[in-house]
Protein backbone atom coordinates (compact mmCIF):
# COMPACT_ATOMS: atom_id res chain seq x y z
CA UNK A 1 0.00 0.00 0.00
CA UNK A 2 3.04 2.50 0.85
CA UNK A 3 4.60 1.53 -2.29
CA UNK A 4 1.58 3.11 -4.53
CA UNK A 5 1.18 6.00 -1.93
CA UNK A 6 4.88 6.94 -2.66
CA UNK A 7 4.97 6.22 -6.16
CA UNK A 8 2.10 8.47 -6.43
CA UNK A 9 3.81 11.29 -4.20
CA UNK A 10 7.11 11.00 -6.73
CA UNK A 11 4.51 11.69 -9.85
CA UNK A 12 3.72 14.85 -7.69
CA UNK A 13 7.91 15.49 -7.04
CA UNK A 14 7.30 15.40 -3.48
CA UNK A 15 11.06 15.18 -1.66
CA UNK A 16 11.92 11.92 -0.98
CA UNK A 17 9.21 9.86 -2.38
CA UNK A 18 11.58 8.59 -4.68
CA UNK A 19 13.23 6.28 -2.25
CA UNK A 20 10.40 3.96 -2.56
CA UNK A 21 12.16 2.91 -6.18
CA UNK A 22 15.26 1.49 -4.37
CA UNK A 23 14.78 -2.17 -4.22
CA UNK A 24 17.82 -1.51 -1.31
CA UNK A 25 15.45 0.41 0.58
CA UNK A 26 12.20 -1.18 0.57
CA UNK A 27 14.13 -4.12 1.66
CA UNK A 28 15.77 -2.76 4.85
CA UNK A 29 12.48 -1.49 6.17
CA UNK A 30 10.79 -4.22 5.12
CA UNK A 31 12.96 -6.53 7.34
CA UNK A 32 12.95 -3.83 10.21
CA UNK A 33 9.15 -4.24 10.28
CA UNK A 34 8.66 -7.80 10.00
CA UNK A 35 11.02 -8.03 12.46
CA UNK A 36 9.22 -5.65 14.86
CA UNK A 37 6.17 -7.50 14.04
CA UNK A 38 7.22 -10.81 14.81
CA UNK A 39 8.58 -9.46 17.91
CA UNK A 40 5.92 -7.19 19.43
CA UNK A 41 2.73 -8.98 18.14
CA UNK A 42 4.47 -12.16 18.34
CA UNK A 43 4.13 -12.18 22.39
CA UNK A 44 0.44 -11.57 22.51
CA UNK A 45 -0.46 -14.64 19.99
CA UNK A 46 1.82 -16.37 22.47
CA UNK A 47 -0.47 -14.98 25.23
CA UNK A 48 -3.41 -16.02 23.82
CA UNK A 49 -2.54 -19.51 22.47
CA UNK A 50 -1.68 -19.89 26.13
CA UNK A 51 -5.19 -18.61 26.95
CA UNK A 52 -7.17 -20.55 24.82
CA UNK A 53 -5.09 -23.81 26.33
CA UNK A 54 -3.13 -24.30 22.55
CA UNK A 55 -0.61 -26.63 23.47
CA UNK A 56 1.47 -29.26 21.96
CA UNK A 57 0.61 -33.18 22.66
CA UNK A 58 4.57 -34.87 23.04
CA UNK A 59 4.40 -38.51 22.57
CA UNK A 60 7.12 -40.50 24.85
CA UNK A 61 9.86 -40.70 22.66
CA UNK A 62 12.64 -42.09 25.47
CA UNK A 63 14.34 -38.08 24.44
CA UNK A 64 16.11 -36.22 27.50
CA UNK A 65 13.78 -32.87 28.15
CA UNK A 66 10.81 -33.75 26.01
CA UNK A 67 8.35 -33.87 28.61
CA UNK A 68 9.24 -30.64 29.63
CA UNK A 69 7.38 -29.19 26.53
CA UNK A 70 4.20 -30.53 26.98
CA UNK A 71 1.89 -27.50 26.89
CA UNK A 72 3.76 -25.61 24.71
CA UNK A 73 1.85 -23.34 22.57
CA UNK A 74 1.96 -24.56 19.25
CA UNK A 75 0.37 -22.87 15.95
CA UNK A 76 3.05 -20.29 16.10
CA UNK A 77 3.56 -20.56 12.71
CA UNK A 78 0.95 -17.79 12.49
CA UNK A 79 2.83 -15.33 13.35
CA UNK A 80 5.81 -15.95 10.78
CA UNK A 81 2.68 -15.79 8.17
CA UNK A 82 1.37 -12.70 9.44
CA UNK A 83 4.76 -10.50 10.01
CA UNK A 84 5.26 -11.82 5.78
CA UNK A 85 2.46 -10.71 4.62
CA UNK A 86 1.60 -7.19 6.22
CA UNK A 87 5.00 -6.14 5.44
CA UNK A 88 4.40 -7.21 1.91
CA UNK A 89 1.50 -6.03 1.23
CA UNK A 90 2.70 -2.36 3.02
CA UNK A 91 6.36 -2.47 0.80
CA UNK A 92 6.01 -4.55 -2.27
CA UNK A 93 4.66 -4.29 -6.00
CA UNK A 94 1.68 -6.17 -5.90
CA UNK A 95 0.92 -5.73 -9.26
CA UNK A 96 4.71 -8.32 -9.76
CA UNK A 97 3.75 -11.88 -10.55
CA UNK A 98 6.50 -13.16 -8.36
CA UNK A 99 4.79 -11.41 -5.03
CA UNK A 100 1.98 -12.47 -5.62
CA UNK A 101 2.97 -16.32 -6.37
CA UNK A 102 4.88 -15.94 -2.84
CA UNK A 103 2.00 -14.87 -1.17
CA UNK A 104 -0.35 -17.77 -3.01
CA UNK A 105 2.20 -19.81 -1.38
CA UNK A 106 2.55 -18.54 1.88
CA UNK A 107 -1.38 -18.63 2.45
CA UNK A 108 -2.07 -21.96 0.85
CA UNK A 109 0.42 -23.84 2.79
CA UNK A 110 -0.39 -21.90 6.04
CA UNK A 111 -3.79 -22.62 5.54
CA UNK A 112 -3.16 -26.76 5.09
CA UNK A 113 -0.52 -26.52 8.05
CA UNK A 114 -3.41 -24.56 10.12
CA UNK A 115 -6.51 -27.16 9.30
CA UNK A 116 -3.38 -30.16 10.76
CA UNK A 117 -2.90 -27.92 13.67
CA UNK A 118 -6.37 -27.66 14.42
CA UNK A 119 -7.19 -30.88 14.17
CA UNK A 120 -4.42 -32.34 16.41
CA UNK A 121 -5.05 -29.60 18.91
CA UNK A 122 -9.19 -29.20 18.96
CA UNK A 123 -9.80 -32.46 17.51
CA UNK A 124 -7.29 -34.34 19.81
CA UNK A 125 -6.35 -36.28 17.55
CA UNK A 126 -2.80 -36.79 17.09
CA UNK A 127 -2.56 -37.85 13.44
CA UNK A 128 -4.05 -34.85 12.11
CA UNK A 129 -4.92 -34.02 9.21
CA UNK A 130 -4.78 -36.85 6.71
CA UNK A 131 -1.30 -37.77 4.61
CA UNK A 132 -3.12 -37.46 1.75
CA UNK A 133 -5.61 -34.53 1.91
CA UNK A 134 -1.72 -33.01 2.43
CA UNK A 135 -0.44 -34.41 -0.44
CA UNK A 136 -3.24 -33.06 -2.58
CA UNK A 137 -3.03 -29.38 -1.57
CA UNK A 138 1.00 -29.53 -2.35
CA UNK A 139 -0.01 -30.90 -5.70
CA UNK A 140 -2.50 -28.57 -6.10
CA UNK A 141 -0.13 -25.25 -5.23
CA UNK A 142 2.53 -27.50 -7.37
CA UNK A 143 0.42 -27.16 -10.66
CA UNK A 144 -0.70 -23.66 -9.82
CA UNK A 145 2.80 -22.36 -9.92
CA UNK A 146 4.13 -24.89 -12.40
CA UNK A 147 1.36 -23.35 -14.83
CA UNK A 148 1.92 -19.54 -13.87
CA UNK A 149 5.57 -19.35 -14.19
CA UNK A 150 5.41 -21.48 -17.54
CA UNK A 151 2.63 -19.19 -19.34
CA UNK A 152 2.19 -16.05 -17.80
CA UNK A 153 3.49 -13.11 -20.18
CA UNK A 154 5.66 -11.86 -17.57
CA UNK A 155 7.60 -14.57 -16.57
CA UNK A 156 10.83 -13.93 -18.80
CA UNK A 157 14.56 -14.39 -19.10
CA UNK A 158 16.31 -11.87 -21.21
CA UNK A 159 19.34 -13.24 -23.35
CA UNK A 160 21.48 -12.10 -26.34
CA UNK A 161 19.38 -12.05 -29.37
CA UNK A 162 21.86 -14.03 -31.18
CA UNK A 163 21.32 -17.20 -28.94
CA UNK A 164 17.04 -16.93 -29.07
CA UNK A 165 16.60 -20.66 -30.68
CA UNK A 166 13.60 -20.55 -32.97
CA UNK A 167 11.44 -22.25 -30.71
CA UNK A 168 11.68 -19.68 -28.20
CA UNK A 169 9.06 -16.81 -28.34
CA UNK A 170 10.45 -13.39 -27.90
CA UNK A 171 8.17 -11.02 -25.78
CA UNK A 172 6.77 -8.10 -27.74
CA UNK A 173 9.39 -5.13 -26.85
CA UNK A 174 7.45 -3.24 -23.90
CA UNK A 175 9.79 -0.21 -22.22
CA UNK A 176 12.74 -1.40 -20.52
CA UNK A 177 12.33 -5.32 -21.79
CA UNK A 178 15.15 -4.54 -24.65
CA UNK A 179 18.40 -3.02 -24.41
CA UNK A 180 21.82 -2.76 -26.00
CA UNK A 181 25.21 -2.92 -24.68
CA UNK A 182 28.40 -3.22 -26.60
CA UNK A 183 26.65 -3.97 -29.57
CA UNK A 184 24.67 -6.75 -27.91
CA UNK A 185 20.84 -6.69 -28.39
CA UNK A 186 18.77 -8.67 -25.43
CA UNK A 187 15.57 -9.41 -25.71
CA UNK A 188 12.95 -11.28 -23.49
CA UNK A 189 11.69 -14.92 -24.07
CA UNK A 190 9.98 -17.89 -22.74
CA UNK A 191 11.94 -20.39 -21.77
CA UNK A 192 11.99 -23.42 -19.51
CA UNK A 193 15.65 -22.68 -18.84
CA UNK A 194 17.35 -23.10 -15.42
CA UNK A 195 20.44 -22.99 -13.34
CA UNK A 196 23.13 -26.15 -13.05
CA UNK A 197 25.15 -25.56 -10.20
CA UNK A 198 28.98 -26.04 -10.71
CA UNK A 199 29.01 -26.37 -14.19
CA UNK A 200 30.58 -23.38 -17.04
CA UNK A 201 27.76 -23.65 -19.43
CA UNK A 202 25.41 -24.13 -16.45
CA UNK A 203 21.84 -24.36 -18.50
CA UNK A 204 19.71 -26.78 -18.44
CA UNK A 205 16.58 -27.06 -20.29
CA UNK A 206 13.35 -29.24 -19.48
CA UNK A 207 12.82 -29.75 -23.05
CA UNK A 208 16.12 -32.03 -22.54
CA UNK A 209 14.11 -34.57 -20.53
CA UNK A 210 11.57 -35.57 -23.39
CA UNK A 211 14.70 -35.16 -26.38
CA UNK A 212 12.73 -38.29 -27.92
CA UNK A 213 9.89 -36.03 -28.79
CA UNK A 214 12.28 -34.13 -31.25
CA UNK A 215 10.79 -30.78 -32.75
CA UNK A 216 7.84 -31.42 -30.48
CA UNK A 217 9.74 -31.61 -27.12
CA UNK A 218 8.61 -27.78 -26.58
CA UNK A 219 5.21 -28.29 -26.71
CA UNK A 220 5.03 -30.87 -23.79
CA UNK A 221 7.75 -29.33 -22.32
CA UNK A 222 5.13 -27.71 -20.10
CA UNK A 223 3.85 -31.03 -18.17
CA UNK A 224 7.45 -31.95 -17.61
CA UNK A 225 7.82 -28.54 -16.06
CA UNK A 226 4.82 -28.98 -13.61
CA UNK A 227 5.56 -32.05 -12.51
CA UNK A 228 9.07 -30.56 -11.61
CA UNK A 229 7.56 -28.08 -9.89
CA UNK A 230 5.01 -30.34 -7.61
CA UNK A 231 7.91 -32.54 -6.80
CA UNK A 232 10.04 -29.69 -5.52
CA UNK A 233 6.83 -28.41 -3.49
CA UNK A 234 5.77 -31.59 -2.07
CA UNK A 235 9.53 -32.38 -1.26
CA UNK A 236 10.79 -29.07 0.47
CA UNK A 237 7.72 -28.50 2.26
CA UNK A 238 8.03 -32.04 3.75
CA UNK A 239 11.42 -31.82 4.87
CA UNK A 240 11.02 -28.63 6.52
CA UNK A 241 8.31 -30.22 8.77
CA UNK A 242 10.59 -32.87 9.18
CA UNK A 243 13.70 -30.67 10.24
CA UNK A 244 10.32 -28.93 12.94
CA UNK A 245 11.48 -31.15 16.06
CA UNK A 246 13.88 -29.49 18.07
CA UNK A 247 13.35 -25.59 19.61
CA UNK A 248 14.69 -22.87 17.07
CA UNK A 249 15.94 -25.68 14.23
CA UNK A 250 13.46 -25.48 11.52
CA UNK A 251 13.38 -21.26 12.19
CA UNK A 252 17.19 -20.65 12.52
CA UNK A 253 18.03 -22.76 9.36
CA UNK A 254 15.08 -21.46 7.13
CA UNK A 255 16.19 -17.41 7.85
CA UNK A 256 19.39 -18.64 6.66
CA UNK A 257 18.04 -19.94 3.20
CA UNK A 258 16.06 -17.36 3.33
CA UNK A 259 18.82 -14.65 3.62
CA UNK A 260 20.70 -16.51 0.64
CA UNK A 261 17.71 -16.34 -1.55
CA UNK A 262 17.54 -13.00 -1.11
CA UNK A 263 21.02 -12.34 -2.46
CA UNK A 264 20.57 -14.58 -5.46
CA UNK A 265 17.17 -13.15 -5.97
CA UNK A 266 18.89 -9.44 -5.99
CA UNK A 267 21.90 -10.62 -8.48
CA UNK A 268 19.31 -12.63 -11.11
CA UNK A 269 17.03 -9.44 -11.18
CA UNK A 270 20.20 -6.76 -11.37
CA UNK A 271 21.43 -6.84 -15.27
CA UNK A 272 24.81 -5.37 -14.35
CA UNK A 273 25.04 -8.31 -11.83
CA UNK A 274 23.36 -11.21 -13.96
CA UNK A 275 26.19 -10.21 -16.64
CA UNK A 276 29.01 -9.91 -14.39
CA UNK A 277 28.44 -13.29 -12.75
CA UNK A 278 27.37 -14.53 -16.58
CA UNK A 279 23.81 -15.53 -14.89
CA UNK A 280 20.39 -15.97 -16.28
CA UNK A 281 18.97 -12.01 -16.22
CA UNK A 282 15.24 -12.69 -15.16
CA UNK A 283 13.31 -9.05 -15.17
CA UNK A 284 11.03 -8.40 -12.12
CA UNK A 285 12.51 -10.95 -9.99
CA UNK A 286 14.44 -8.26 -7.51
CA UNK A 287 10.90 -7.31 -6.27
CA UNK A 288 11.56 -10.84 -4.53
CA UNK A 289 14.07 -9.49 -2.50
CA UNK A 290 11.41 -7.76 -0.30
CA UNK A 291 9.63 -10.99 0.21
CA UNK A 292 13.34 -12.68 1.13
CA UNK A 293 13.72 -9.29 3.50
CA UNK A 294 9.92 -9.96 5.08
CA UNK A 295 10.94 -13.99 5.33
CA UNK A 296 14.17 -13.01 7.09
CA UNK A 297 12.66 -10.57 9.45
CA UNK A 298 9.62 -13.12 10.45
CA UNK A 299 11.63 -15.98 10.84
CA UNK A 300 14.39 -14.13 13.00
CA UNK A 301 11.65 -12.03 15.05
CA UNK A 302 10.06 -15.65 15.98
CA UNK A 303 13.33 -17.40 16.90
CA UNK A 304 13.30 -14.83 19.84
CA UNK A 305 10.17 -16.95 21.48
CA UNK A 306 11.34 -20.47 19.36
CA UNK A 307 14.79 -20.91 20.79
CA UNK A 308 15.66 -23.16 23.08
CA UNK A 309 13.68 -23.24 25.22
CA UNK A 310 11.07 -22.76 23.37
CA UNK A 311 8.22 -20.50 24.24
CA UNK A 312 5.88 -21.74 21.27
CA UNK A 313 5.98 -24.29 18.81
CA UNK A 314 5.37 -23.40 14.69
CA UNK A 315 3.51 -26.24 14.25
CA UNK A 316 2.82 -27.15 10.99
CA UNK A 317 1.11 -24.09 10.15
CA UNK A 318 4.98 -22.62 9.70
CA UNK A 319 6.79 -25.75 8.76
CA UNK A 320 5.03 -26.39 6.05
CA UNK A 321 4.57 -22.67 5.20
CA UNK A 322 8.58 -22.07 5.30
CA UNK A 323 9.82 -25.33 3.30
CA UNK A 324 7.09 -24.03 0.62
CA UNK A 325 8.43 -20.67 0.63
CA UNK A 326 12.02 -21.68 -0.42
CA UNK A 327 10.90 -24.03 -3.17
CA UNK A 328 8.75 -21.56 -5.12
CA UNK A 329 11.34 -18.69 -4.18
CA UNK A 330 14.13 -21.83 -5.52
CA UNK A 331 11.72 -22.31 -8.49
CA UNK A 332 11.17 -18.67 -9.35
CA UNK A 333 14.40 -17.25 -9.25
CA UNK A 334 15.47 -20.49 -11.52
CA UNK A 335 17.90 -21.90 -9.10
CA UNK A 336 15.83 -25.05 -7.84
CA UNK A 337 18.57 -27.49 -8.87
CA UNK A 338 20.62 -25.79 -5.79
CA UNK A 339 17.88 -26.70 -3.08
CA UNK A 340 19.93 -29.97 -2.39
CA UNK A 341 22.67 -27.38 -1.58
CA UNK A 342 20.72 -24.39 -0.26
CA UNK A 343 18.27 -26.30 1.99
CA UNK A 344 20.63 -29.60 2.60
CA UNK A 345 19.30 -29.82 5.95
CA UNK A 346 16.11 -30.39 5.23
CA UNK A 347 17.25 -33.09 2.46
CA UNK A 348 19.03 -34.97 5.23
CA UNK A 349 16.22 -34.54 7.62
CA UNK A 350 13.89 -36.13 4.48
CA UNK A 351 16.62 -38.74 3.91
CA UNK A 352 17.23 -40.03 7.16
CA UNK A 353 13.52 -40.99 7.43
CA UNK A 354 13.46 -42.53 4.18
CA UNK A 355 16.65 -44.31 4.80
CA UNK A 356 15.35 -45.41 8.10
CA UNK A 357 11.85 -46.63 6.77
CA UNK A 358 13.66 -48.88 3.66
CA UNK A 359 16.30 -50.39 6.09
CA UNK A 360 13.97 -51.31 8.80
CA UNK A 361 11.26 -52.91 6.10
CA UNK A 362 14.43 -54.57 4.34
CA UNK A 363 15.74 -56.46 7.53
CA UNK A 364 12.92 -57.36 8.47
CA UNK A 365 11.29 -59.33 5.77
CA UNK A 366 15.09 -61.07 5.44
CA UNK A 367 15.05 -61.67 8.91
CA UNK A 368 12.09 -61.64 10.65
CA UNK A 369 13.44 -58.48 13.04
CA UNK A 370 13.51 -54.84 11.76
CA UNK A 371 16.83 -53.12 12.70
CA UNK A 372 17.74 -49.65 12.34
CA UNK A 373 20.74 -47.54 11.20
CA UNK A 374 20.05 -44.32 12.86
CA UNK A 375 19.15 -44.73 16.85
CA UNK A 376 15.86 -42.23 16.22
CA UNK A 377 14.80 -40.54 12.88
CA UNK A 378 15.05 -37.78 11.56
CA UNK A 379 18.62 -37.27 12.29
CA UNK A 380 18.40 -34.46 14.59
CA UNK A 381 16.71 -37.01 16.92
CA UNK A 382 19.29 -39.80 16.49
CA UNK A 383 21.59 -37.46 18.11
CA UNK A 384 19.58 -36.40 20.95
CA UNK A 385 19.40 -40.58 21.31
CA UNK A 386 23.36 -40.21 21.43
CA UNK A 387 23.06 -37.81 24.38
CA UNK A 388 23.87 -34.69 22.88
CA UNK A 389 21.89 -31.18 24.75
CA UNK A 390 19.29 -30.09 22.18
CA UNK A 391 20.76 -26.41 22.39
CA UNK A 392 23.96 -27.96 20.86
CA UNK A 393 22.50 -30.05 18.12
CA UNK A 394 20.87 -26.98 16.98
CA UNK A 395 23.58 -24.57 17.15
CA UNK A 396 25.85 -27.23 14.89
CA UNK A 397 22.82 -27.74 12.54
CA UNK A 398 22.94 -23.99 11.97
CA UNK A 399 26.73 -23.83 11.58
CA UNK A 400 26.11 -26.61 8.58
CA UNK A 401 23.26 -24.41 7.16
CA UNK A 402 25.62 -21.38 7.01
CA UNK A 403 28.35 -23.44 5.31
CA UNK A 404 25.78 -24.28 2.95
CA UNK A 405 24.48 -20.87 2.11
CA UNK A 406 28.26 -19.87 1.85
CA UNK A 407 28.89 -23.04 -0.92
CA UNK A 408 24.94 -21.87 -2.50
CA UNK A 409 26.42 -18.34 -2.99
CA UNK A 410 29.86 -19.56 -4.34
CA UNK A 411 28.70 -21.83 -6.96
CA UNK A 412 27.49 -18.33 -8.84
CA UNK A 413 31.17 -18.37 -9.75
CA UNK A 414 32.98 -21.47 -9.48
CA UNK A 415 32.31 -23.39 -12.64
Amino acid sequence: MLYYLFEYLDKLNFPGAGVFHYISFRAAITIITSLILSMVFGKKVIHLLQKKLIGETIRNLGLKGQQEKKGTPTMGGIIIIGSIIIPILLYADLTNIYIILMIVTTLWLGLIGFLDDYIKVFKKNKKGLSGKFKIIGQVGLGIIVGMVLYFSKDVVVRIPESKVTSQEIVQSNKQGETLSKENTKYVNVKSTKTTIPFLKNNEFDYKYIIWFLGENAHKWVWLIYVIVVIFIITAVSNGANMTDGLDGLATGTSAIAGSTMGILAYVSGNIIFANYLNIMYIPFTGELVIFAAAFIGATIGFLWYNSYPAQVFMGDTGSLTLGGIIAVFAIAIRKELLIPILAGIFLVENLSVMIQVWYFKRTRKKTGVGKRIFLMAPLHHHYQKKGYPEAKIVTRFWIAAIFLAILTIVTLKIR
